[in-house]
């Protein structure tokens, strides 16, 4: 036990250490009225995070796409050859699955925030939101829903990473490099770590339907979308 926190000590006073690219488009929506685009920018969002809940939510839904797998945190990853070295590459392994399992359940709970936040939305931010980009209706919900999202991730995470001991291990060191003032707490932080990596695959996987919308609405079958986006 020793020579692991020894390891993950040092790990921990090194360095620490992808929105998608937008689609360029000149669409003009001057001519659309203010129902049509809170309409197109509610069924935008509500698509776009059904189809991101089902495939991050899914068993393995982090774990089996390279895109949305959730790494170590950083100290802990530039600690792993030596640990491994050490015996505790299973425990790493472990770690890892529920750090992974932890945001493939937290996800799904995502989607009565984001419905809420769909139906508070007004007709001002809706006229901005439309003409604002490929992935606009993603950064605005972001915006509007990021805090209580970590809110609500962050106990469904603490409770799944807690099952695995060397969790509890790195977070103890972590906690200890963090209150030397050398280090951000959220830079070391397991729950946050995860909360916001599974936040991020999240979002990024509403912005990929946002601009498969934009980009081929009448693809979606949905006639507002159509009739807003296909221009």
């Amino acid at each position: 036990m020793r020579k692991y926190c020894a390891v993950l000590a040092c790990a921990l006073m090194g360095t620490l250490g992808g929105p998608l690219a937008p689609i360029a488009h000149a669409a003009d929506f001057s001519q659309i009225s203010s129902k049509d685009a809170v309409s197109a920018l509610r069924t935008t969002l509500d698509k776009g995070a059904e189809a991101a809940m089902a495939n991050l939510g899914k068993p393995d839904g982090f774990l089996n796409n390279p895109q949305a797998r959730i790494p170590l945190p950083a100290p802990l990853e530039k600690a792993k050859g030596g640990l491994k070295m050490l015996g505790m590459g299973d425990q790493l392994g472990a770690l890892e699955v529920s750090m992974n399992r932890a945001a493939e359940a937290a996800v799904p709970q995502a989607k009565t925030l984001l419905k809420k936040a769909i139906q508070n939305m007004s007709v001002a931010d809706a006229k901005s939101v439309l003409s604002g980009g490929d992935t606009a209706v993603t950064d605005f919900f972001r915006r509007q829903t990021e805090t209580d999202l970590t809110a609500l991730f962050l106990p469904i995470v603490k409770s799944k990473t807690a099952e695995v001991g060397a969790a509890r291990q790195y977070q103890a060191l972590a906690d200890k490099a963090a209150a030397t003032g050398l280090f951000k707490p959220e830079d070391l932080n397991l729950e946050q770590h995860v909360t916001k990596k599974a936040m991020d695959a999240l979002f990024q996987g509403i912005a990929a339907q946002e601009q498969a919308i934009r980009a081929n609405p009448a693809a979606t079958g949905a006639a507002i979308l159509k009739k807003v986006f296909q221009q």
